[in-house]
């Protein structure tokens, strides 16, 4: 079942147009300290440009947080244009708190062509899950669904991510898919992935490790970091969305 990627996109074309730094205390930003003596930690939450998809829409990612702390925590909305559930996840999570531990980046979509025209592809036809890296080969032929491309990294849309990838380094990646209802534990913090598969009330257990794909990729850069959750077929309900909005909030920490 397919949901109506392009729509979830064109609503959230505004959010490349946001830039906006929070602080706890309206002193910190002027250079005044708490009442301790001490200036207190700037949160920040800021859309961040990391480039743009093959017809040149805007891809972006949403930081919030403190951009200091060692836990980052990346959050990935759709990277299949046809499996556009967990967009209304990563947007429910940039526009709830910022974090006052941890360094929250959040990429609502990162295949805005395939998203637009509902496609698992880019508009290259690329399987980005297949375009990484790691142990990269060419499943099949241009045209083909898991077409991987001429070459590891040939899509901006993947060049984009891998880019961010190396230069957050993230302490845990999830990765939303569909339409398998499952969290994917054959490779990632094991730990991580059975307490979020028990919040959000899906089975835990391993997937198929594809070459070329996004999560195996990530775990070669920050090792047992990166997982896939594949969300149910069909829109979240509400309740659904706060369900994994919680999870994430509980790795993430207050």
């Amino acid at each position: 079942m397919r949901t109506n990627g392009g729509s979830a996109w064109r609503g959230r074309r505004s959010i490349a147009g946001v830039l906006v730094l929070l602080s706890p205390c309206a002193c910190a930003a002027s250079g005044g300290t708490t009442t301790g003596g001490t200036p207190p930690p700037a949160a920040v939450r800021r859309t961040v440009p990391l480039g743009a998809s093959v017809h040149g829409r805007p891809i972006v990612a949403v930081e919030s947080g403190d951009p200091a702390s060692p836990r980052k925590v990346l959050v990935v909305g759709c990277v299949h244009g046809n499996e556009s559930a967990g967009i209304a996840v990563a947007r429910a999570l940039i526009d709830g708190p910022a974090p006052a531990h941890a360094d929250l980046w959040v990429i609502p979509v990162l295949n805005p062509d395939g998203v637009a025209a509902r496609t698992r592809g880019n508009a290259h036809g690329v399987d980005l899950n297949r375009n990484f890296p790691a142990g990269w080969r060419s499943p099949g032929p241009p045209g083909s669904e898991f077409f991987a491309g001429p070459r590891a990294l040939s899509e901006p849309e993947s060049r984009a991510a891998a880019a961010l990838i190396r230069r957050i380094r993230p302490t845990v990646g999830i990765w939303f898919h569909q339409h398998m209802a499952v969290v994917d534990t054959s490779e990632g913090p094991k730990a991580v992935e059975r307490r979020f598969a028990q919040q959000v009330g899906l089975p835990a257990r391993p997937l198929t490790d594809y070459p070329g794909s996004v999560v195996g990729w990530e775990n070669t850069v920050v090792p047992d970091s990166a997982f896939v959750v594949e969300l149910p077929a069909g829109a979240l309900s509400a309740p659904a969305v706060r369900r994994y909005v919680v999870a994430v909030r509980t790795i993430t920490g207050p």
